[in-house]
Order: structure tokens, then sequence, then C-alpha cells
């Protein structure tokens, strides 16, 4: 039974609707599959569930008309595609003189009777899925079991099986490698088996054992011969020497600390120097700002060119030659077609998986452009390839811009006003980055610029903040944080903030519950006045169980403002199966009613990958929830904000 069937435009104009009896209003679910779906460029899949419903559509690009039927999801209806088809024919060739005449008017002016027209076509449809006959077995006389005989299924003790002629090959010709010489070798063969085989007839079956056995042990022995000749260039030198690095220090005194006296004194070790400058990276930045991501796209670069030798000559192509050249592939105020399309979408999705994107998204986004185009009118002066490459942009930089925008200042302002401190928890897997972005991580070997870190954004825009150190099981975690902390403040000394502490750490150790130190947190950040707790929480795997179950604990019990997923713009499909479980265990293991799940994302180390930007697509499309911070270097400054056509350009690079 279906509880509701509507058509309408994409504009918003409702052109016809039928409502069952007993179902619920279809205003609320329509809505949620057009700002979930079809304005968030989901349309990889024709189907959508909201609450207890099921809905099924289809997208008529010509016309520009959506047909949506709804039905209760613990049902099976198996003629709801049929009918969706059917009714989606049926309108088209009905109204179809209406929509070309009178365009946008005939939307607005028409009357649509299609009450009687859809009730037959129902009923059609249910008809026609009661009589569809079951599936038969086919019988004994009908497989190909019973074509065979009882002679050619027995099999007699010393015979070798018969070769099955497509499989084949003339061994012969594959090593001399050429005809002339593959067919007396078909022949000795054919001689060789008829001699073995008129031999084998008169012999008796010891002497055939023992005939095999002999022919068996010279050809071992023959290739025993072969292997035993080693050539004397192969010869391996005797001894073990020592690797040279290239760019390395061949002398050995130099790296031997054996005999340093200094060797563990605490005392005698060299003072570890921070320059200030060197952490800030540029100083013309304007303090607290969160800057976009920049991309030079190839279109740019092409400008650029032409501008720079203008007095180049261009190359001039033949007459006609160079006209149907520039005509070849045009599409002439025509439909598209799948079967236009599919070779482009091939493409298409073959480049997406190449930058990174999960090979599933890639699918769904080729499916939902496919289905965005397909009976789309064409311009006369057209590509294919660029109509689709078009509207696969569009639909990226849609995907990167979700409903919901994350505004951490905003919120923190808000906060403050009602005179309580702002949490954010940190969570992910191992090795992602979770506290270096949330803070400062140490200098790496051979460096002088320290990581970027939230904290250091939000002491430049003036919020003090509080470290919570969490992660009570890596080893060096609290330490780690320590030496954010200290670094931060000689960054942002209390002097220069009127003796007030801009950030400080919160910690108890190791070994203890995570959810009751954050907890403490949150209460010494209200009693002392801090804006901003940051939660940093132990790095974890999606599928280990107990430690999920921790983080939903500490979600739960404490309700942070913003719970952040920290991922690496270095994976591929593991970002869906990261992003998915995380919300699921999130949910599965949350005891209230409404869970709560991750509500933005950080993606790290984005400066590593060059233009293979896909993971950025892969994370928002399947939580649709926003990237809040993009790591891109080593510098407090190097904190960026998503800049979605700057992605899209550079996932679009060929």
């Amino acid at each position: 039974m279906l509880d509701f069937f509507t058509i309408f435009s994409k504009g918003g104009l409702v052109l016809w609707c039928f409502q069952g009896v007993r179902g619920p209003a279809a205003t609320a679910p329509v809505n949620a599959l057009i700002r979930s779906v079809l304005l968030q460029e989901r349309g990889g899949s024709n189907s959508f569930t909201h609450e207890a419903l099921t809905l099924k559509y289809k997208l008529d690009n010509q016309f520009e008309l959506v047909f949506v039927v709804g039905f209760q999801k613990i049902l099976t209806l198996t003629y709801v595609d049929k009918l969706i088809d059917d009714v989606h024919k049926e309108f088209r060739d009905k109204y179809r003189n209406e929509f070309q005449q009178k365009g946008a008017l005939g939307l607005l002016n028409g009357t649509f009777d299609f009450k009687d027209d859809f009730m037959r076509l129902l009923r059609d449809a249910e008809e026609s899925s009661k009589v569809r006959a079951p599936t038969v077995m086919k019988t004994f006389e009908q497989s190909l079991k019973s074509q065979k005989t009882v002679k050619c299924m027995i099999e007699t003790r010393g015979e070798k099986p018969k070769e099955k002629v497509k499989n084949k090959k003339n061994k012969g010709s594959k090593k001399d490698g050429t005809e002339a010489v593959a067919a007396p070798s078909k022949a000795s063969a054919g001689d060789k088996q008829l001699s073995a085989a008129g031999e084998k007839e008169e012999l008796t079956k010891d002497e055939i054992l023992q005939k095999n056995r002999e022919e068996f042990f010279r050809r071992h022995m023959k290739a025993g011969e072969k292997s035993r000749s080693p050539k004397p260039d192969m010869q391996k030198e005797k001894g073990k020497k020592p690797r040279v690095w290239d760019l390395g220090n061949s002398n050995a005194k130099v790296l031997d600390y054996s005999n340093s006296a200094t060797n563990g004194s605490a005392e005698s070790c060299p003072v570890e120097e921070f320059d200030p400058d060197m952490a800030l990276g540029d100083k013309n930045r304007e303090p607290g700002r969160l800057y976009d991501l920049e991309y030079e796209s190839d279109d740019e670069a092409e400008e650029e060119k032409v501008v720079q030798n203008p007095s180049k000559p261009s190359v001039k192509k033949g007459g006609l030659g160079g006209m149907f050249g520039m005509l070849k592939g045009l599409v002439g105020s025509k439909s598209l077609t799948r079967e236009d399309m599919d070779p482009v979408l091939e493409k298409m999705k073959d480049h997406l998986i190449a930058k990174n994107v999960a090979a599933e998204i890639a699918v769904q986004l080729c499916e939902s452009v496919a289905k965005k185009l397909e009976g789309k009118v064409m311009g006369t002066f057209t590509t294919v390839t660029s109509t689709v490459k078009q509207a696969l942009q569009e639909a990226l930089v849609q995907i990167l811009q979700p409903q919901r925008r994350v505004d951490v200042l905003r919120d923190v302002m808000d906060a403050q006003r009602h005179r309580r401190p702002y949490v954010v928890t940190f969570c992910g897997v191992n090795g992602v980055g979770k506290s270096t972005n949330l803070a400062k991580a140490g200098q790496e070997p051979g460096s002088q610029h320290w990581g970027d870190g939230i904290s250091f954004w939000l002491i430049e825009n003036g919020f003090s903040v509080l470290i919570a150190a969490c992660d009570t099981f890596r080893a060096g975690a609290v330490e780690q944080l320590r030496t954010h902390t200290r670094r931060l403040n000689a960054l942002h000394p209390p002097e220069s903030h009127g003796g007030r502490t801009m950030v400080q750490l919160y910690e108890k150790g190791y070994g203890k519950d995570a959810a009751g130190i954050a907890m403490e947190a949150i209460s010494y950040a209200r009693n002392q006045g801090f804006d901003v707790v940051l939660v940093d929480t132990a790095g974890r795997m999606q599928d280990n169980a107990p430690l999920m179950t921790a983080l939903a604990k500490l979600i739960a019990v404490n309700a942070p403002d913003l719970v952040l997923f920290v991922g690496e713009a270095l994976v591929g499909n593991e970002a869906v199966d990261q992003l998915v479980k995380f919300n699921k265990a999130l949910a599965d293991h949350s005891m209230a009613q409404t869970p709560r799940l991750i509500d933005g994302i950080v993606l790290t180390k984005f400066d590593t990958i060059d233009d293979k930007v896909g993971a950025a697509i892969s994370m928002t499309y399947i939580t649709s929830k926003p990237i809040v911070f993009v790591g891109t270097g080593q510098t407090y400054c190097d904190l960026r904000s998503l800049n979605a056509k700057a992605v899209v350009a550079a996932l679009m690079k060929a």
C-alpha cells in the first residue's frame, strides 16, 4: 500500500499528488529528500529513507520534473519501480505538448487531471506482481548432465584423461616463435603419441609403469644438468661490505657516541633553542585570521602563458580540415542518453579514483551525474565531455559545502555569554595528528618549524584555552601536551594579556578513566573562567569495540559542544570505513535516545598529497559534515579553512 505519490518541478512547484488513506503527509519526507539528496547532489541511488518511510524517486531532466513515491519501509513492494517508470512515461506523453509550448507558464497555469490514469497504472502494476509465475526448477532431462553417457564418465586406470581442445595450446610455437617450426613439431608430437599408444597396447601394466619411471628420471636428470652450470659472472663476492649513503657521512667516528662523557647527563645536554619567528612562519599575516586554501588551476596558468607570450603566432590548420576538427564531437540540440555519457563517466570515475576518492564514492558520484544529465537537451556547440565535466564539478563543490557550517568563534562567543566553557572533543585513529593539530607537536628532526595548532588560533583570537590530557594510554602523550603548553605560553606570555594565562594543561597521569578526567577538566575550566576546553583522546582503530565504547561513554557523559574527527588526507577507501564505523560505534554504544555523532572533520597532512585531494570528497560525502580545519604545513599559522573551489580545481586537474 502506497502512502503517497507526488510529481513536482525542480523549482518546487507541486503539479500532482496522490495521498494514501492512512498515510502521513508527504510534505516532511519530500522536503527531507530535497535537502539531503537533490540539493546535495547525492543522487547515486534512487532510494531514500526518512524515519519510517522509504522514498523512491525518478528525475526527468528534459522537463525538469521529479517523481516521488513513498511507502512504509517494513513493506516489500516489488512493483514500485515499474509503477514509477510507467507513471513517468504516461505523464510525459500526456502533457508533453503543454510543457514544450508554454514552458514555465504551462506549469503555473496548467491543470493536471491525472488521478484516473494513475489508479489504472497502479492496478496494472499490482496485478503484474501477483500474476508473476514462480521460478520452476529444471528437470533432470533438461539439465546438461542428462546428455552425458555412461561410457564417457568411466575412467580406466593408467589411461590419461582426454584434454579439452579449447584449452590445448601449442607449446612448440611459443618456444620457437614461428609458425613454420610449429607445424612440424605438431606432427612429430602426434606421431609420438600414436606410437606410444601402440606400444602401450602391446606392453603389460608393469612394463608400462617401468617405462614411465625411466622417462621421468631421464627428464629430471637433464633439468639438473642444466641448472648445475652457473655463469662465472653471477658468482657473489665473499664478505660483507658496509653501505655508504650518498648524503651521509662516511666517517664512522663522527657517529660514535659510546665514549662520550656527556651521554646521559642532563646538565651537559644542549639546550633546545626556540625561535618564535620560525614558529610563527609568515610575519606579514593577520593575527587570528584563518586563511583559505589556495590552488592555481590549469586554466589560470594557461591564461597567464597567453598574456606573457602575446607575440607568439598561432598555428592555423587547413580550412575545411580545421573546421571539421573543431566540430568533431559536438552535440547538436539533442537529448543526452546514457550511452553518450558512459565512456566519459568511465574515464571520470577512473580519474577520481586516481585522485584518492574512494571507489564506492566515485561510482555514486558518476551515477548521480548521469541521472542529473540523462534526457537533458544540449546546446548546439556543447560537447558531452565538457557537459559531464561541468556537472561533476558543480556536484563536487556542492558536496564540499554541506548544510551545516561550523563557526567555532561564533559558538565560543555564544558560550561566553552563557558563562560556560566551549568544549571540543578530538577523536580519530592512531597517528593522524590529533595532538599535533589540537595544540602543537615537537620539532621534527632536521627542521626548525613547528606544527600548526588550533589552540594557537584560538589564543590569537583572544580566547583562553584549557587542554585536557585524556589520552591516558599512549606513552608520552601527557609530556607531548606539556611541551605544547610551554611553547604556546612562550609565544603568548601572561604579561601580554594582563597577567592572564592563555593556555593551561589539565592532566591526571596515565591509566585513569578518560571520561572522568574530561569531566573534571570541564568543571575546572568553568571555575577558573577558561573560554575553551580542548579534549585530547587516545587514538583507536574503528574495529576496536572496547575503545570505541570508552569513546562513546566520554562523549555521552560530557556532552561536548563539538565532536571533531581527525583524519589524514593520505587515505583513500579507508576514509569511508573509518567514518562509517566511528559514527556507528558512537550510535550503538550511546545510551541516549538521540546519540551524539561526529559534527565536523579536521583534515591533516594536506601539504603532503599534491593534487590527490580525494579524501576530502570521500569524508564529506559519507558523513554530510563539513571540514572545519585543514592542516597544510609545519608552522603555527599553517591552519586553513577549506576552499571548495580550490579543492575541486586540484581534483579535476589532469
